[in-house]
């Protein structure tokens, strides 16, 4: 069906032929994009002109038209859209324009479509917008329906001079609209969920770089802008098609079928194209608000110069910077002798200049240096690995750079394997950047580290390169090492350097796991660490990578808990590395406070608790800025008599409570000399989820009463949970019970990643015990929801399980969390 068939099938049967031509418009599957906006568009044109003309004849009105504005006025219309109509009158019959505006506004109703509407003379147009930013942006892009043309056309003209005479007024007042926004909404380009018209990056911007043009100020950078706005249009024509409603929000449950609709090849896909897009249109936004402040900076000075000059215009200065790079304006640019064809190190110097003056990099030079710059020999020279390594280490300014030269498709001709993981989206609710703003984020992390190493460019490329296997199959971390050496190598490593870099890629992730899901006490646990890392100086950068990675992945990935853990194994391995013995747990002494506790319990013969606050970290975990410190939470000491139980009794009464369990050690403490007996020493750390902890005796009172049965937890824990309904979200993907191999030789150790709830540790130590085996020690960790916990386990006389034992167990586990 042709366009033309379509309108004439509305023209004939009125609202039920627009209805039912709308319909099979929006149902061809043949018509998408700018073509079926358009045809809707002149649809929706066609039978909004024949309801006007057709009133306006039968009420005898003259001086009244008819005008689309916003979206509908730029000939936009998703499926969903709404209509914004402005009817314009001379003011003469307001009661006849009164009735002309039922008999539009009704039927549009009348078929369940928004209607954005108002009535007003060209005078109240005129005052309307100069009062409303937002009035007046919307009738920018005006478009004439039915009626009186010469008064629609007198108004765009006033409404356009009006927009350029206050432009020095205006977009101040829209860059801040626009600011504010941002705020509110976030990044297109990083959202998982974003707000395609709201979102940084979004149609609203593209939109305001629209109107930014209309005020001949300034222009924005429009390569590639209109194909980034038309790409974002696109994902909404299909978002509203397949949600049936008029909705921006790309939410994680509607992205398949979004792609689906869009013939993409999944979800991951289409969010790529979607931060591609809005990467574009953001930098565009920062070049062109960049450009009206120059401009409007230079209309307040000019004035003055030329009173003292006696007129004329005075030559913007040029600073120099580096060699072939100046300041100029407030931006970097290249001076006059540079030669780019004959200087392949100039983007990496122009850049690192930018980087540590805190200066953005000019468009002009950028798009000059992508244009003629020639490629750099392998391996890369001295100078050229040198300002690499400058740049990452200027901090926070490095971001706005590295920006500038990935839109002009810099980055990706020093680095090849860049490309993979740009606008490549991380689906996991821990992160908050896309892979390759992560690692732009861990390189300014790592910047703020620089003295703690002895060999910062190492730290500094580490970072850059840590996720870099995440653009290929199978462990990232496997395949990065691989890339890492041969990208090393290529910007000129020497060898021992290169291997250095591949092996902090490799176990980037190995200090925080490791603390945080291994017992440091195992012997086993150090020197598997102490064997990955190899040599003092490797593990002082894999400290500070650790930290850098983790600030740069979001609030969830680090807390001064988590330091003190890296901290205490960075302690342990670098004396195994400097050859200093292990002591054996087991043989131990315990402290008089853990004796005086075991003697209690057994004397009285129920628990003895005792509450220490930890506030401070340990001395060897890296300093925070002042301020920042938090608390680490508290050491709970229980003595037990030697029971089974203990585990599942104390992790319900804290889940009763509302205390987290960080790391949870259980220890058989044999009795002084005299005392025929044992007890059971539990040494935790916790912390309050709301509020402050509870007193001692109240703990103690409800753990005598759980371990004696009169406390029944799992229905404290279910009445808890129905008293709080459950909303609708994503659905959790199922959980995982796996034996990590060779973590211990005195234990087994099972893996446990679940979604967080609360009891969890309790319902595992409940499978535990019914399973008949012993618990020594638990390590909890929570990466936002979803919980990665480690059990050390033992057969009821000690030593690991059993193979078959070890396998009926992980069943049992997996079979009680899918419960």
């Amino acid at each position: 069906m042709t366009s033309t068939d379509v309108t004439t099938e509305a023209e004939d049967s009125g609202p039920s032929g627009y209805a039912a031509a709308r319909l099979r418009l929006l149902t061809e599957g043949a018509r998408s994009g700018p073509p079926r906006r358009s045809a809707l568009s002149a649809l929706t044109d066609e039978w909004l002109t024949g309801l006007f003309d057709t009133a306006a004849g039968e009420l005898g009105l003259r001086g009244v038209s008819l005008v689309a504005v916003g979206g509908y006025g730029r000939g936009e219309l998703s499926p969903r859209s709404d209509l914004d109509l402005l009817l314009l009158h001379d003011g003469h019959d307001d009661k006849a324009v009164a009735a002309l505006a039922d008999r539009l506004w009704y039927p549009v109703w009348d078929l369940g479509l928004a209607l954005d509407h108002s009535v007003r003379t060209p005078a109240e147009a005129r005052r309307t917008a100069g009062e409303d930013l937002k009035v007046h942006l919307g009738l920018l892009d005006a478009r004439h329906l039915a009626g009186d043309l010469g008064q629609t056309a007198a108004l765009r003209t006033t409404i356009l001079a009006d927009w350029r005479n206050q432009a020095p007024k205006r977009l101040p007042e829209l860059q801040e609209l626009c600011a504010e926004r941002a705020e509110r909404q976030g990044e297109l380009q990083y959202l998982l969920e974003p707000d395609l018209k709201e979102a940084r990056g979004g149609l609203r911007d593209a939109t305001a770089l629209r109107a930014v043009a209309a005020s001949w100020l300034a222009d924005a950078p429009r390569e590639g802008l209109a194909d980034a706005r038309r790409r974002l249009l696109d994902v909404r024509d299909a978002l509203h098609l397949a949600t049936g409603r008029a909705t921006d929000r790309l939410a994680l449950q509607e992205q398949d079928q979004v792609a689906a609709e869009l013939g993409l090849l999944d979800a991951d896909t289409l969010l790529r194209q979607v931060y591609e897009s809005a990467r574009l249109v953001s930098y565009a936004s920062d070049v062109t608000w960049r450009e009206v402040g120059r401009v409007l900076r230079a209309r307040s000075v000019r004035p003055r110069l030329r009173a003292m000059l006696g007129g004329g215009k005075p030559a913007p200065e040029r600073s120099p910077l580096a060699e072939g790079v100046v300041e100029q304006d407030g931006e970097v640019g290249l001076a006059r002798a540079a030669r780019p064809e004959r200087d392949p190190v100039l983007p990496l110097r122009a850049a690192a200049a930018a980087a540590q003056a805190g200066l953005p990099l000019s468009l002009h030079a950028v798009r000059r240096l992508a244009a003629t710059v020639r490629p750099l020999p392998t391996p890369w020279p001295a100078e050229a690995r040198e300002q690499l390594v400058t740049l990452l280490g200027s901090g926070r300014p490095t971001v706005e750079v590295w920006e500038a030269l990935e839109a002009e498709g810099l980055v990706t001709r020093l680095l090849p394997d860049w490309e993979r993981v740009r606008c490549r989206p991380q689906r996991n609710a821990v992160h908050v950047w896309t892979v390759d703003r992560h690692l732009i984020e861990t390189a300014v992390r790592a910047a703020a580290f620089t003295r703690r190493v002895h060999r910062p460019d190492l730290l500094l490329v580490a970072a850059l390169l840590h996720d870099i296997g995440k653009g290929w199959p199978g462990d990232h971390s496997v395949a990065g090492e691989i890339i890492a050496k041969d990208v090393a190598v290529r910007i000129g490593f020497d060898p021992a350097d290169a291997a250095v870099l591949a092996t902090l890629v490799r176990h980037h992730l190995l200090l925080v796991d490791t603390a945080t899901r291994r017992d440091l006490d195992d012997p086993a646990t150090v020197r598997a660490v102490a064997e990955a890392v190899g040599t003092q100086g490797t593990l002082e950068l894999l400290h500070a990578l650790t930290e850098a990675d983790a600030l740069a992945t979001g609030p969830a990935a680090w807390s001064a808990w988590r330091g003190s853990l890296v901290a205490d194994l960075v302690k342990r391995v670098s004396a195994v590395l400097s050859g200093d013995p292990l002591e054996d747990p087991e043989a131990a002494a315990p402290t008089a406070e853990q004796e005086r506790l075991a003697l209690e319990a057994f004397r009285t013969g129920g628990p003895v608790l005792a509450l220490r606050a930890q506030t401070e970290p340990p001395a060897q975990a890296p300093a925070e800025a002042p301020g920042e410190q938090e608390p680490l939470g508290v050491e709970l000491l229980i003595a037990v008599p030697d029971r089974t139980g203990v585990l599942p009794a104390v992790a319900g009464v804290l889940a009763v409570h509302r205390l987290t369990v960080r790391t949870a050690e259980l220890r058989a403490l044999p009795l002084p000399d005299g005392v025929d007996g044992s007890a059971l020493l539990l040494d935790w750390r916790v912390a309050a989820e709301y509020g402050s902890l509870p007193q001692a005796a109240r703990l103690r009172a409800d753990l005598v009463r759980a371990l004696d049965g009169s406390l029944d937890i799992a229905a404290r824990l279910a009445e808890r949970d129905a008293a709080y309904p459950r909303r609708r979200g994503m659905v959790a993907p199922p959980p995982r019970v796996t034996v990590a191999p060779a973590a211990s030789r005195s234990a087994t150790v099972f893996e446990v990643r679940a979604q967080d709830a609360p009891g969890l540790l309790f319902r595992i130590g409940r499978a535990l015990e019914e399973a008949g085996v012993r618990v020594r020690s638990a390590h909890v960790s929570t990466l936002g929801a979803n919980a990665v916990d480690a059990f050390y386990v033992t057969a009821a006389e000690g030593g690991p399980l059993p193979q078959e034992e070890a396998v009926s167990v992980v069943r049992t586990l997996e079979e009680m969390l899918r419960g």
